[in-house]
This record gives structure tokens, C-alpha cells and sequence, in this order.
């Protein structure tokens, strides 16, 4: 107390002036109709670029709140996308059924980790096997494929990126649904390769990749990226092509992990032919 009376007491010229002239302005605006309208208009200038300023930080601050309800309605398009479900036999008759059944969900998860620089990369996730998310689940974005869930505790997983050496995964031609091999050869994180595409299919610039289809992991259809360069390596019968990935590894913030339904079911299944 005696420091806030000895305060007042040092700077007791400072307060009297900004008190003055507080009472001068006031006696002004209200004697003088020209300096109240301008004290008015600049008092609301000032109101005005404070609330603004506010405002701006309110929107900032529930940027995460916003990015998170639009990350749960993706989440919730995805699993009515046609590609979450499987077609049954047309042939069939079904009274108060459908004809497709639901084949894939998925869980929405922030990323908490990533890289891109390495030969190996690898994203870490804020979700685990308390959410439903396990190994070998395949992981997306609206743009493209992420990459391969490779470990998972009870809050987290990690993922092994498609940038990574080991990571192939089987894709097609939209236009002529060939079948060929996705990998990423290093370098540029924006560029992977097609491999096996058969020498007399017709490729163009711009052709389109999408996933296969043909594991367990990822849906068909999930876009993948566009055909750059191509052309058939020496000792090969078969086209090699660049590919201009659509999802940029480098500003991933939000993923899809992929749950097939199915999957326990198609293991089982493939096992015994091994039999």
C-alpha cells in the first residue's frame, strides 16, 4: 500500500494534467457543437478499430474449434461416400434393405508430427488404440494418400509416410483402370513413380491415379495425382512414370485413418489358400 501512495505521490503532476485535460476536452465538446462532432466521430473511430481488433482475435482463437467441426463433417461425407460401401448382387431383391453395405470407416486424426526431408519419413497421430486405430490401417486426406499405420499405443500411432522407401502401394489409370505400383524414389516430396504400367497402354500427361482398390488398406478411388513424365526404363517391358502427387506432405494438419470392415474377414480367407 504504501508503494502504490508513494506511486501516486511521484507522478502526482502527471495525474493532474491528464485529469485537466480530460475536464478541458469535456467543457469543449460540450460548449463547442464542431469539436464534440469530431470527438465523437474519432471516439468512434477508436470504438470501432478495437472491436475490430477483438473480433479478430475471437476468430483466430476458434480457428481450432472451426477446423475441427469441419474435420468431424469430412469425416462424416466420407463414410456416405459410394466408396465406403460394397455392392451387393444386383440380381438381388431386397424390400426395406439396400444394395450396398457399408464396408469402411474412419477416424479423424490431427497430426502431431511429420517429415519430409528424410529418405525415410514418418507423421506421428493424436489418436491410438483407444480410438480404434491399428496397425497396417491405411491413413488419407481429402487430397490423397498419407501412408500406413506402422505403431500405435493407447493416445498416439505413427505412420509410416508414403515417402518412404518401403511404402508400395497398388494403384490404376482412371481413364483404362490399368493396374500398376505406387513408390517414392526420394528427392522431391511432391513427385513419387508408377511402375508397371503394361508397354501398350496408352499414357498421357495429366492421366489421372487413383488407388486400386486391391488390399485390405485403402480404398478404391482415392485420388492420388496426375502423370508427369514417362517412359520405359532399359531392361523394361513395362512404363515407368512420374507422378505429380495432390497432397502436399509438407502442410498436413488433419487425416482420415481407414477401418475395413472386412478386413479380418479377406485375411482369413486369403490365409487358406496357403493351405
Amino acid at each position: 500500500m504504501r508503494n502504490l501512495i508513494n506511486f501516486f505521490i511521484r507522478f502526482y503532476f502527471f495525474f493532474l494534467f491528464v485529469l485537466l485535460f480530460s475536464v478541458s476536452l469535456i467543457l469543449i465538446s460540450r460548449t463547442h457543437q464542431h469539436q464534440r462532432t469530431l470527438f465523437l466521430h474519432s471516439g468512434n473511430l477508436i470504438v470501432g478499430s478495437v472491436y475490430k481488433q477483438v473480433d479478430h482475435i475471437q476468430s483466430y482463437l476458434s480457428l481450432k474449434r472451426v477446423n475441427e467441426q469441419l474435420t468431424n463433417e469430412n469425416t462424416w461425407l466420407l463414410h456416405q461416400t459410394m466408396a465406403s460401401f460394397m455392392q451387393k448382387d444386383q440380381n438381388e431383391m431386397v424390400y426395406h434393405d439396400t444394395l450396398y453395405i457399408r464396408r469402411f470407416k474412419y477416424i479423424n486424426a490431427g497430426v502431431i508430427n511429420n517429415s519430409v526431408m528424410y529418405r525415410n519419413n514418418f507423421l506421428t497421430l493424436d489418436k491410438g488404440s483407444n480410438d480404434g486405430v491399428e496397425k497396417d490401417m491405411g491413413v488419407i486426406t481429402a487430397e490423397g494418400v498419407v501412408g500406413i499405420v506402422h505403431n500405435v499405443s493407447g493416445h498416439f500411432s505413427t505412420v509410416i509416410s508414403l515417402l518412404h522407401k518401403d511404402v508400395q502401394i497398388s494403384v490404376r489409370l482412371q481413364k483404362s483402370n490399368h493396374i500398376g505400383t505406387l513408390s517414392w524414389e526420394g528427392g522431391d516430396y511432391r513427385t513419387a513413380v508408377m511402375s508397371y504400367i503394361p508397354s501398350h497402354v496408352e499414357l498421357s500427361h495429366g492421366d489421372t491415379i487413383v488407388t486400386s482398390g486391391f488390399s485390405t488398406i485403402f480404398p478404391q478411388g482415392i485420388f492420388i495425382g496426375t502423370i508427369g513424365d514417362y517412359e520405359i526404363r532399359r531392361g523394361d517391358n513395362f512404363f515407368t512414370a512420374s507422378v505429380e502427387l495432390a497432397l502436399d506432405f509438407n502442410r498436413i494438419a488433419n487425416v482420415f485413418v481407414v477401418i475395413d470392415l472386412m478386413r479380418q474377414e479377406i485375411q482369413v480367407l486369403e490365409a487358406s489358400n496357403n493351405r
